[in-house]
């Protein structure tokens, strides 16, 4: 069988993920090697995500490896990538999904609801701290960055009263030791493709996407095109506090999303069912763009949004 090498950031949790999808092609008969490549992300990881702006900030060094035939595939965390990928490139696998909640981890409080009146709780997602906020008003909340390892420490150590993560890669790393609640996506909606792993190759490398047929997973697919056309449409990043979770309910696709303001101020639900995913992506845009996320994005962005056409 072919020789495949793949490229990943160092991280604890990224090595984790290319190791595990090494380990799946192995057992399918390949030879597989890993290389580690330092992203802009990694380089300026005490910066808060939201400050950045920058677009494919995870994954850019590892695609110009890519591209020069240094690594055949690169494993990345499916919300980390931008929802257009890089021309040249071409997403060959969408693994099954973990759990793509977010969790409230914490010493001594049992939950959201517990916390203390004016309790620290640590995150950098604008997302998370928009939900968050208008959840809780009377919280501080204060920018997390690092890998689970760092945060963790800052927990334990008692800088935060609660942290909040995503469920998928403390359960990867065997990490779920401080967990007190799964917060429901219908209280914290999570990121666009969170809990799956997207598997990038050179557009056109038809042998190497043969060898990744199998770990492509129909409904994790399915669900994270809704969520990532959803996030294209409205044109968010890092910088705009948006969620999206999709999930197949029989033959239909349900998608439940959220555009807030920062400051928690406003906070927009929409949910939809339809059985086709771009559809069903255009009509929750739609709706929500109508309902106000407009003059939300276009104060974040400086721009004015153009709403989607109703296909």
């Amino acid at each position: 069988m072919a020789a495949l090498r793949i490229g990943s950031r160092g991280s604890q949790l990224a090595l984790w993920q290319a190791n595990h999808i090494a380990s799946l092609l192995k057992a399918n008969g390949h030879h597989v090697e890993i290389e580690i490549i330092r992203t802009t992300g990694d380089k300026i990881a005490d910066i808060a995500l939201s400050q950045v702006g920058t677009k494919g900030m995870f994954t850019k060094e590892i695609e110009e490896a890519l591209a020069e035939g240094r690594v055949h595939l690169a494993v990345h965390s499916l919300k980390d990538l931008p929802t257009e990928v890089t021309p040249g490139f071409e997403l060959a696998a969408i693994t099954r999904r973990e759990d793509p909640r977010d969790v409230l981890l914490s010493r001594d409080h049992r939950g959201l609801n517990q916390l203390p009146q004016g309790a620290r709780v640590g995150t950098s997602s604008l997302r998370r701290q928009a939900q968050l906020r208008a959840l809780r008003p009377d919280l501080e909340i204060h920018p997390l960055r690092g890998n689970v390892d760092t945060r963790l420490r800052k927990l334990e150590s008692g800088e935060f009263d609660a942290i909040i993560l995503a469920a998928a890669g403390l359960r990867r790393l065997g990490r779920t030791e401080l967990v007190r609640e799964f917060i429901p996506a219908e209280i914290m909606c999570p990121a666009a493709g969170q809990g799956a792993l997207g598997i990038e190759v050179r557009e056109g490398d038809g042998e190497t996407r043969q060898h990744l047929l199998f770990l492509d997973d129909a409904a994790a697919r399915s669900a994270t095109t809704c969520e990532r056309a959803l996030l294209h449409r409205l044109g968010g990043g890092c910088q705009v506090p948006i969620g999206a979770l999709a999930e197949v309910r029989g033959e239909h696709l349900h998608l439940t999303a959220v555009v807030a303001h920062p400051d928690g101020s406003q906070v927009l639900r929409e949910a939809q069912s339809d059985t086709n995913s771009e559809n069903l992506a255009a009509s929750v845009a739609k709706a929500l763009l109508a309902r106000g996320a407009e003059a939300i994005l276009q104060e974040l962005y400086g721009n004015p949004v153009a709403a989607p056409q109703q296909p």
